[in-house]
């Protein structure tokens, strides 16, 4: 099977078959990685540029790891040293950089639909890691492997997702990809800080995190994103803990093990208590670790990929 487009720009559109094909793709390159020597040829001769236009730590590494895994060549770009900063636009930094011969651009910026923007000027394959508040699907895919590895399933699952939704392009990624492989998604947060309408994106929406506690297989916590929001949203961070916040006393309160999940970064003793987000029902490191192999997936995928991994008698 191969992916319908050359690009990744979100999760919305893709069907059950691209998504199941990714994840199982990721699989076979978690067997990679456990390898001593955990790197295959299969990009061997590609080139791909990461174009950062906004701060990262995992996303980045992540990429960066899996084109090295996959031994691409790979270039980085850096907004705040390149010339952005003397007025040169982004279809023109691109198309710069494109005549460089690369062949994958990963992207990361504030404007929703950049990466769809880049698509339609260059001839590279674009993979969106992350637009404004649009989507970030390479997150969602890492999101739904980690759960489908924990539980052996994705679908009947009820997943709630916690926290700042309005501003959360994780969020609206995990609902376009969770709801089409069958789990059943709800969301919880101030009401300052929920999309209206959401409900027409196939969510429930619980006002209390308690109500969501009970009802969930899984909770997926957001951050507070203070850098894309305008002022007054809720009173204080004290204020929002106190109601939305993940803390030991409501977990010991619930009497269920309930998988805990975290797109990073954590701001704990905010929206998650580090007694949470250490212990023994929180997956998120999985989800860093499969992040890896999610980010090999999509590169093999669309560099034609289809099967059996290249130089893997496993897969």
């Amino acid at each position: 099977m191969q992916l319908r487009s050359r690009h990744l720009l979100g999760l919305e559109g893709l069907t059950r078959d691209e998504i199941n094909h990714i994840l199982e793709t990721a699989f076979s390159f978690k067997n990679v990685l456990q390898r001593p020597i955990p790197k295959v040829p299969t990009l061997r001769g590609k080139t791909v540029v990461n174009l950062f236009f906004e701060p990262s730590t995992r996303t980045r590494f992540s990429f960066e790891l899996a084109e090295k895994r996959l031994s691409a060549d790979s270039a980085n770009f850096s907004a705040s040293t390149s010339s952005v900063k003397k007025g040169e636009t982004l279809k023109d930094t691109l198309r710069n950089i494109e005549a460089m011969r690369m062949d994958f651009v990963v992207i990361r910026h504030s404007a929703s639909g950049a990466p769809h923007f880049l698509s339609r000027c260059v001839d590279a394959s674009i993979i969106n890691a992350g637009d404004g508040t649009h989507e970030h699907p390479t997150q969602a895919l890492l999101d739904m492997m980690t759960l489908k590895e924990k539980t052996g399933k994705l679908e009947g699952l009820k997943v709630v997702i916690v926290g700042d939704i309005e501003h959360s392009r994780v969020a609206r990624s995990d609902i376009f990809g969770m709801r089409t492989m069958g789990v059943d998604v709800g969301v919880c947060g101030p009401p300052t800080l929920m999309p209206r309408g959401i409900e027409e994106m196939g969510v429930t929406v619980y006002p209390h995190i308690e109500d969501a506690l009970k009802e969930a297989d899984v909770l997926n916590m957001l951050r507070i994103q203070l850098e894309r929001q305008g002022t007054g949203l809720f009173p204080s961070l004290r204020e929002y803990r106190n109601y939305f916040g993940l803390t030991k006393e409501r977990i010991d309160r619930l009497g269920k093990d309930v998988i805990i999940m975290h797109p990073g970064p954590l701001n704990r003793g905010v929206e998650i208590d580090s007694e949470v987000a250490d212990g023994d029902c929180s997956v998120i490191l999985n989800q860093v670790t499969n992040g890896v192999a999610v980010r090999m997936a999509v590169l093999y995928l669309l560099a034609g990929g289809r099967g059996k991994l290249e130089g893997d008698d496993n897969a």
